[in-house]
């Protein structure tokens, strides 16, 4: 089993070597990443060394900030006191230069940063044969590491403190190389326990972005034996921040591929009232903090928990607007992805697909702004969701335009997604009455659905239903009662309705037997769940 898993890591890894060698030009991406502050302190920071060479990399960095595509021969037009055989140089130095210059820049806002600096000063004074001074930067260093619960930074602050004792008499501290001693074996152990949880967390969760839910009782059999065999006997014994943060992580992981919402809201919650209890980690893991209210907001949309929907998803807005996160690029996408698409599935528990329009513009436009920072997975989440928006809006046509990508998309991730989006596309043209495409279409879902092991008894009702009535659409409305009371026989069973968490079959079926709109019927069961709560 364990095989199985690291197969599929090394597989994406592979994949996501393929499509970093098709990708742009990385210096001309990190110069079209930066910020208006970030340009200007890097030409502060290359002029205070004005030699030749430093002043040709100014004018290269001018020149790919200009363009809008990298093109070589455009860039070498532009400059011709720099020749093609000097570029390369040129555009390695650059890059190095940029990358120094946001490192001084942005060593305040980074712990690591900071730590790896007070390292290098210290390491710096040890060469110098100064060694009292650099214990006690190694000293302030490593209470600022466990104040932080930087853990992995202790082992080479430790392997520095052992080198200096073991080569040098320094009388520093009575007992020292006992406490030294001591102290890096909690360590080991806090960074074993660590590192196994963490794999544990980030294979579960590489499972779900290659496979999305558990598809059948083989599935879920596996991910259990899988969970079995690689959580740590000790592992609710831990007490640190982040062996209980992957823990959370794991069992997020582990109960949303098998569609346990409710153990998949509890351990959300966990891993979201983890950050409450250490606040002082909300900056040092900003990026697990907001994923954890993003999986929490998740939650209370599968289980249909409006008030608390609401109440979390303030909660990340108002983070969002944040010095911190405002002022970090993967931050502010990050918040803008997961608020994007909450505020998506808000219009989905309320039926307001129309208003839910309103948002399509301001997403595609920040998708378009932020492409280099935002991965496939996450556009193809957002896009799918956006065609449901236009599919319970009445708008066949354009949710047929956004769905298509996803179909044509030669990708290995989320073969479910692409599994109910091939669904919904069938579906776009059978209420478009495109009834000649409906045989091959009926036929190229079922096909797929079934390689990818995805097809289970709601999804072949629900294309015997199509094929009988694009046959005779006068017998819709008879199909229709026989096909709800058929479905509703299944809800219980999680296997057999992992097609809900992607489309309400039923409130559209039901839209049909009562000629109402789907909005009109979401609206309805909306209103009932309110009243209920």
């Amino acid at each position: 089993m364990k095989v199985t898993f690291v197969k599929s890591i090394d597989k994406n890894l592979q994949t996501f070597a393929v499509v970093s060698s098709r990708s742009p030009d990385i210096l001309f991406q990190l110069i079209h990443s930066l910020e208006k502050s970030e340009k200007r302190h890097f030409k502060l920071y290359i002029k205070r060394s004005s030699s030749k060479e430093d002043l040709k990399i100014i004018l290269l960095f001018d020149a790919i900030d200009k363009l809008n595509e990298y093109d070589e021969k455009a860039l070498l037009k532009k400059l011709p006191s720099i020749q093609k055989i000097q570029l390369y140089n040129l555009k390695a130095h650059l890059y190095k230069q940029i990358l120094a210059s946001l490192r001084l820049l942005k060593s305040a806002d980074s712990i690591d940063l900071q730590l790896n600096e007070q390292f290098d000063y210290a390491h710096i004074l040890y060469k110098k044969g100064l060694f009292i001074q650099s214990l006690r930067i190694l000293d302030k260093a490593k209470e600022t590491a466990r104040t932080n619960q930087k853990f992995t930074f202790l082992t080479q602050v430790l392997a520095l403190e052992k080198r200096i004792e073991s080569l040098h008499v320094t009388r520093s501290i009575k007992n020292r190389a006992e406490m030294l001693s001591q102290e890096a074996l909690m360590v080991s152990n806090h960074i074993q326990i660590m590192t196994r949880l963490s794999n544990l967390a980030l294979l579960l969760y590489s499972w779900y972005i290659r496979n999305g839910h558990a598809r059948n009782e083989e599935d879920e059999e596996r991910i259990k034996e899988f969970m079995q065999n690689n959580l740590p006997v000790d592992a609710w014994e831990q007490t640190g921040f982040y062996e209980k943060l992957y823990l959370y992580q794991s069992y997020c992981w582990y109960a949303y591929i098998r569609q346990q919402f409710l153990m998949y809201y509890r351990y959300s919650k966990k891993w979201a009232d983890l950050f409450e209890e250490h606040p002082l980690m909300k900056r040092v893991e900003t990026g697990h903090y907001i994923k954890g209210l993003h999986n929490l907001l998740n939650a209370h949309f599968d289980l249909r928990d409006h008030k608390r929907f609401e109440e979390t998803l303030k909660v990340l807005e108002k983070f969002s607007l944040t010095e911190r996160v405002q002022e970090n690029d993967n931050f502010r996408v990050q918040c803008f992805l997961y608020i994007a698409q909450a505020k998506i599935n808000q219009h989905f528990l309320k039926g307001t697909f129309k208003e839910g329009l309103e948002l399509v513009k301001g997403i595609e436009e920040k998708l378009k702004g932020d492409a280099l920072f935002i991965d496939r997975h996450r556009v193809m989440v957002l896009k799918y969701k956006m065609a449901c928006l236009y599919f319970g809006s009445g708008d066949f046509d354009t949710c047929i335009d956004y769905l298509q990508p996803i179909i044509n998309s030669n990708t290995d991730l989320r073969y479910d997604l692409q599994c109910y989006s091939r669904l919904l596309h069938l579906l776009a043209h059978f209420e478009l009455g495109n009834f000649e495409l409906m045989e091959s279409l009926s036929r190229s879902v079922y096909r797929f659905m079934a390689k990818m092991e995805n097809l289970t008894r709601i999804e072949e009702e629900i294309l015997k239903l199509v094929r009988r009535s694009f046959i005779n659409s006068y017998q819709l409305k008879a199909e229709l009662q026989p096909f709800v009371e058929k479905i509703r026989k299944y809800e219980k069973d999680r296997f057999q309705t992992r097609v809900f968490v992607y489309l309400d079959i039923i409130a559209w079926a039901e839209s049909k037997i009562y000629k109402k709109t789907l909005s009109e019927i979401m609206f309805q069961k909306y209103q009932k769940e309110v009243l209920r709560a």
